[in-house]
C-alpha cells in the first residue's frame, strides 16, 4: 500500500478499534457479569421504555433470605452458584413479558407484563425457592419476593412502583418467612407516591450498590 495512504488509513482503523472496545465496555458496564442480567442502570432504562407501552406493567423486587449464612456455610463459590442459579430463574420466567435485573449483592428487579399476576408470582416464588444444586449438594435457598401493579398506584411512575414493592418485600419478609401470606393483600393496599423523582431506584429503600 501507498505509504501516504496507508497513513490516512490508520486514524480511521485506530479510532474504529477505540469504538469497538468502548460498546464493548458500555454494554459490559450494563451487565451484571455474573448473572448476565441488567445492572441497575441498564434495566431502569429498560423499564422505563416497557412501561410507555405497558403503563399496567408489575415491578418486582427479589431478595435473597439469609445469602450471608450460604457463603458462610459453603463458601462464596457457592454463593455465587446460587446467586447466578435465581438470575437465571428469573431471567426465565421474565421471558418475552419483561426484563430482569440484578441491584447488587442477593437483591434483583423484574418488570413483567401480561400475566395472570396472582398465579405468576406464586410461580415465581415457588421456582425461586427450589433448591440450588451445588457439587455434590442440594442448598437450600428462600427468596422474599415485593411487587406492585403500576396501574394500583395514585401516581404510576416507576420510582413509586419501586417504593411500593419495597415495602411489599419487607412485608412478605416480617409476616411470612417463606412467602405464605396473602397476596391480594398488597394488591389492596393503597400506596403513598414516593418522595424523589424516577431515580428512586439509584437512591431508594434497601438498593444497594452493586459490589462489581
Amino acid at each position: 500500500m501507498d505509504p501516504i495512504a496507508a497513513a490516512s488509513v490508520l486514524p480511521a482503523l485506530g479510532w474504529a478499534v477505540h469504538s469497538t472496545l468502548l460498546g464493548r465496555r458500555l454494554a459490559t458496564a450494563r451487565r451484571d457479569p455474573l448473572t448476565g442480567l441488567l445492572t441497575r442502570a441498564g434495566w431502569t432504562t429498560a423499564a422505563r421504555r416497557l412501561i410507555q407501552r405497558a403503563p399496567g406493567a408489575l415491578i418486582l423486587l427479589i431478595d435473597l433470605d439469609d445469602f450471608k449464612s450460604i457463603n458462610d456455610t459453603h463458601g462464596h463459590a457457592a454463593g455465587d452458584a446460587v446467586i447466578a442459579t435465581t438470575g437465571r430463574r428469573l431471567a426465565t420466567w421474565c421471558h418475552r413479558n419483561g426484563t430482569a435485573g440484578r441491584l447488587g449483592g442477593d437483591e434483583f428487579v423484574a418488570i413483567a407484563t401480561d400475566l395472570d399476576v396472582n398465579g405468576a408470582v406464586a410461580a415465581l416464588i415457588e421456582t425461586l425457592n427450589e433448591p440450588v444444586p451445588y457439587a455434590d449438594d442440594l442448598i437450600p435457598v428462600w427468596a422474599s419476593v415485593g411487587y406492585c401493579r403500576l396501574a394500583d398506584l395514585p401516581v404510576p411512575t416507576l420510582s413509586n412502583a419501586l417504593a411500593a414493592a419495597d415495602r411489599a418485600m419487607y412485608q412478605a419478609k416480617g409476616s411470612s418467612r417463606r412467602n405464605a401470606g396473602p397476596f391480594g393483600e398488597l394488591f389492596d393496599r393503597q400506596f403513598l407516591p414516593a418522595p424523589g423523582n424516577e431515580d428512586v431506584v439509584e437512591s431508594g429503600p434497601h438498593v444497594e450498590d452493586p459490589p462489581f
